[in-house]
This record gives structure tokens, C-alpha cells and sequence, in this order.
């Protein structure tokens, strides 16, 4: 009787479940009631600041990119927008903010939203006396720094023929005239040795009888420090043009060697530069050249940033009127390194003509 219980309450139990499965409302249970709303401001973790330059000048467009937006989800996402910016002593602070609005509607929901960018155009007046610009987020985590500048951008090209005296190690330092100008410089001197030997090597397939023959040694194209290079010594005829011995049947013999020698050899250090004066508290924006090759002309081009009188920030400089790149490692020479001995090369380097 018990056992027959047991089956009738388990059949019971299979029917209540096929029931609940296959009953009209069947679905996910809903995490809210359909007439709850959440609202309130998202998060975002980084943004830059950007205007297309290296210079932000006042006026010009500013674009704002926003990443890892918290927005709830995908539904939840109302606007973004700038709100009121603050100002501290020169410092303009952006502060986006984020507005959220979810209900029960089934939405996918990444944890982060897509990233975004922002158009932004700041008037001359919300600039004024404004040196600095910069973004936040709302837990005042400061994401992203630009400086402004107020004056206009010149794009020039400027070509110089590099005569082929700057090749001359001996020569220098050496420039071309006036500014800007390119000025190359002997940085240091590194002496070194290298070690060798003559080797003996004999004709296999004479071509030419000579009266007599002298030694012909045959000096490497490239030499190897810490080894010893092994300079094969072979025998052309002394009195006329004649080659001795077939050239490719000379067979080295490495077991006949001369006296251990030594080849003193210097390895000279050099750098260009590209150097113009430009006016007090201007910057380049942008540079770009061409191959640096004597005999032929050098070309640059580059876009000078030049203050006008409303500029009150001059920035870093340890000559605040000169401009110096270093060609040969592509490179703008920065504020820290002082640029004063360069421009007094430049002073005393002798000039070479132009075409």
C-alpha cells in the first residue's frame, strides 16, 4: 500500500511539473515590476583631449573621446553631455556627465558602453586667461591635460643644398648660411685597434712572367674588433700592369703567417641639426623632411606656432628663440638639454655657400 502511495504521489509531481512548463506565462521572471524606472549618472573611466595639432589654439575645434562608459546598458543610455565647466586660477576643468534611465524592458547590457567622441567649440571668451584645459570624471580623477595658445600657425618649406664639404670630418663644425640653417657637428672621438697578420698565398695558374714581382697585400673592406684578421699577401709584376696570377686561383695558405700588427683606426661621432630662430615663446607644430645627403638638396618642411600679444604662457625652454632638431637621430633636441653650446657651434662654424 505504501509503495502504491509513493507512485500515485510521484506521478502527481511529474503532471504539476509538464503543467507549469507549458503554461501560458511561461517566461523569465522579471527582475522589477513594469512600473519601476532607475535613473541617475553613469561612469566614465578615460577620455583624451584633442585637436587635431600639436597646438590647441583658441578658436579652434576641440574633440573629446570618451572610453569605458558605465551606462547600465545599452537601453539605459539618455546623454552625454559637457555640463558647467569650473575654472581654477588658469586651468579650464570639463566635467562630462553620463544620464541613465533604465526600466524593466529586456535589453543586451555590456558592462561598457562603446566608446564616443565629443565635438566641442570654446569661445574666446570662456578662454580668457585661460592657459590650461582639462577633463574629469565625476570622482575627480584628472584623465586628460591640453594646453591653449593663442596666436596662428605658418606651414613654410625650406631647401638647403648640402655641399659635399659636410662629408669633410675634418671640417667641422660646418653650416649653411643665415636661418634657419642645418649645422653639423664633431661630437667625440673613439680611437681603436685592430690586429692582424699577413698570410701567404700562392699561384695556382700563373698567366704573366714577370722579371720580377712584388707584394700586393689585400686589405680587408671591413675590419673585426677582438679578432685577428688574417690579409692575404699575393704578387703582381713589379714593372708594368700585368696581372701575375689568374685572380681566382689564389689558394691562401694559413699555416704561413707574419708578425701579429696593429691598425690604429678612429671612430668619429657626428650629428646634425637643423636649427632656426623663431619668435620669443613660439613653438614648431610640425616637422618633416627628407633624406640628408651631401652634394644634393635638403628639404623641411615645418609649421611655426608665433604668439601674439594676448599670450601671457611661454612653456619650458632653455631658449626660448630657437628651434633645434636633431637629424641625425630624428628628433626634436628637448628643453632639458642645453641647447646654448649648439647655437654657440653654430655662431663659430664656418659657413658653407649654397646654390
Amino acid at each position: 500500500m505504501m509503495r502504491f502511495l509513493q507512485k500515485i504521489l510521484i506521478l502527481a509531481a511529474v503532471m504539476l511539473a509538464f503543467w507549469a512548463c507549458a503554461h501560458d506565462d511561461d517566461g523569465p521572471l522579471p527582475l522589477s515590476s513594469e512600473d519601476d524606472v532607475f535613473a541617475g549618472q553613469g561612469f566614465f573611466l578615460s577620455s583624451e583631449l584633442d585637436s587635431g595639432e600639436l597646438i590647441y589654439l583658441v578658436g579652434d575645434t576641440l574633440y573629446l573621446h570618451m572610453d569605458s562608459i558605465w551606462s547600465f546598458s545599452n537601453c539605459a543610455l539618455q546623454k552625454i553631455g559637457l555640463g558647467n565647466s569650473t575654472v581654477d586660477d588658469s586651468i579650464l576643468i570639463i566635467k562630462p556627465y553620463i544620464d541613465i534611465r533604465t526600466t524593466n524592458d529586456d535589453c543586451a547590457s555590456p558592462v561598457y558602453a562603446p566608446d564616443t567622441t565629443l565635438k566641442i567649440v570654446l569661445g574666446k571668451n570662456i578662454l580668457k586667461g585661460i592657459s590650461t584645459i582639462r577633463v574629469m570624471n565625476d570622482v575627480d580623477s584628472i584623465l586628460d591635460t591640453i594646453l591653449v595658445r593663442r596666436g596662428d600657425i605658418s606651414v613654410d618649406t625650406f631647401k638647403f643644398y648640402i655641399d659635399s664639404l659636410f662629408d669633410s670630418v675634418h671640417s667641422l663644425p660646418l653650416r649653411t648660411k643665415n636661418s634657419p640653417s642645418v649645422l653639423k657637428v664633431l661630437d667625440s672621438l673613439t680611437p681603436r685597434v685592430f690586429l692582424w697578420r699577413t698570410m701567404k698565398s700562392n699561384c695556382e695558374l700563373r698567366i704573366d712572367m714577370c722579371d720580377s714581382v712584388r707584394a700586393d697585400t689585400l686589405f680587408p673592406a671591413s675590419w673585426r674588433l677582438g679578432d685577428t684578421n688574417l690579409v692575404p699577401v699575393h704578387y703582381a709584376c713589379k714593372d708594368s700592369d700585368l696581372v701575375y696570377c689568374h685572380s681566382s686561383r689564389w689558394v691562401d695558405d694559413s699555416s704561413s703567417l707574419g708578425e701579429l700588427q696593429e691598425r690604429p683606426d678612429t671612430v668619429w661621432h657626428m650629428s646634425t641639426y637643423y636649427m632656426e630662430t623663431i619668435p620669443e615663446c613660439g613653438s614648431v607644430n610640425t616637422f618633416s623632411r627628407n633624406s640628408f645627403l651631401t652634394g644634393g638638396t635638403f628639404t623641411v618642411i615645418r609649421g611655426l606656432y608665433s604668439p601674439d600679444e594676448s599670450e601671457t604662457s611661454c612653456g619650458p625652454s632653455t631658449r626660448e628663440e630657437l628651434y633645434v632638431f636633431d637629424l641625425t637621430r630624428n628628433r626634436y633636441v628637448p628643453d632639458t638639454v642645453d641647447v646654448d653650446s649648439l647655437y654657440k657651434q653654430w655662431e663659430s662654424a664656418k659657413v658653407v655657400k649654397s646654390k
